[in-house]
């Protein structure tokens, strides 16, 4: 019965779980709401910068069209030259709005992806030309969730347009005692009109499809408590091979210590928990040299090993402590350690002149 809680997908996605997501360029954003904003914004600047473009156009298209009658006697180069400047202006009147529209939908993009970019989605994946895989993703929950959402848009943009033009009826119908020019800016501005009305609500419901989109994300980076066990080996290790390595690095220890405490000179314990064994050789060290440390268990084989080799152990807790955090193996004692040792180095001679 634990297996089966275990294998269940119910716990909340690690920090390494959401790292690694990101990395691999699964997160949520809502297309919806990036499309609504960018769809305002752009009309909104089309508003604002209309008389420009009637300008624009007004100055430019009569002008193109007259000369449109005399291309036919120009050159072959004339031609070229005309057309491409005719482009050239076009390109110039639609410009201000591709750069709205690029600058909005990166920005958006940027702000709901937290700036995230993610190499990973550049590299070919020729699984996705898997017809049969494709077949399955037809007919899944997201699909019709995303079939949903698309009638549930058209709908909202149906019933904006149906709403606008039956109360703007009676100015349709006025339409035909103005001229052309009237005429197009009443149309372009109902038009304008209807396009924000029908942004505002895809904006809301934007702003609803982007918590589903945080729903649902969370829900498909949910784990399992075996998969938090995984990921915890992968990152701490094993327990069983971090025990086989403890286990590995104290035999190399104990080695160390069965071979280098029988040729030390002193050892400096803190009773039970810290030992240090101390060599000095006048001829190749400028100062004492740390030949073997332990700790707990080690600190009392240390201990065992210098007592059986009649090597003088001397109790001294804050210079064992010092020592043993202070130093490392085959390294020289630090310079504040230089008096308290070499006391304690003059002591054991002294004790060893007498016995001899």
């Amino acid at each position: 019965m634990t297996d089966i809680f275990e294998g269940e997908k119910t716990e909340k996605p690690t920090p390494k779980k959401r790292q690694d997501e990101r990395k691999k360029g699964n997160i949520f954003q809502s297309r919806d709401i990036t499309s609504a904003i960018g769809i305002l914004v752009l009309f909104m600047v089309m508003q604002a910068l209309a008389p420009y473009f009637y300008g624009f156009v007004t100055n430019l298209f009569p002008r193109y069209l007259t000369d449109l009658a005399s291309v036919s006697s120009l050159s072959t180069q004339g031609a070229r030259n005309y057309l491409s400047d005719f482009v050239l202006k076009t390109s110039m009147l639609s410009m201000p709005f591709l750069i709205v529209a690029a600058v909005m939908g990166i920005a958006i993009d940027s702000a709901q992806t937290r700036m995230n970019v993610a190499f990973t989605r550049l590299k070919p994946d020729f699984s996705r030309l898997n017809p049969i895989k494709g077949l399955k993703k037809l007919i899944t929950i997201r699909s019709v969730v995303e079939l949903i959402k698309s009638m549930i848009k058209v709908a909202i943009v149906g019933t904006v347009l149906y709403t606008e033009i039956k109360n703007n009826l009676p100015g349709f119908a006025c339409l035909l005692d103005k001229n052309i020019f009237h005429s197009f800016c009443y149309v372009c501005g109902m038009s304008v009109k209807i396009v924000i009305k029908a942004g505002l609500f895809l904006l809301l419901f934007g702003l609803l499809d982007y918590f589903y989109q945080w729903w649902e994300y969370e829900r498909q980076l949910r784990m399992s408590r075996q998969d938090i066990k995984d990921e915890y080996k992968q990152t701490e290790g094993d327990p069983q091979l971090r025990g086989r390595l403890r286990e590995r690095q104290r035999r190399l220890s104990m080695q160390r210590i069965a071979q280098n405490v029988p040729h030390a000179d002193v050892v400096i314990k803190n009773p039970t928990h810290f030992a240090v064994a101390i060599k000095y050789d006048r001829e190749q060290d400028k100062a004492p040299r740390v030949i073997a440390k332990g700790q707990d268990y080690l600190a009392l084989k240390i201990i065992e090993i210098a007592e059986a080799h009649d090597i003088c152990v001397i109790a001294n807790p804050p210079l064992a402590r010092g020592l043993y955090e202070a130093t490392k193996l085959e390294q020289q004692i630090p310079e504040k350690f230089y008096q308290a040792v070499a006391e304690i180095l003059v002591f054991v001679y002294t004790r060893l002149n007498k016995k001899k």
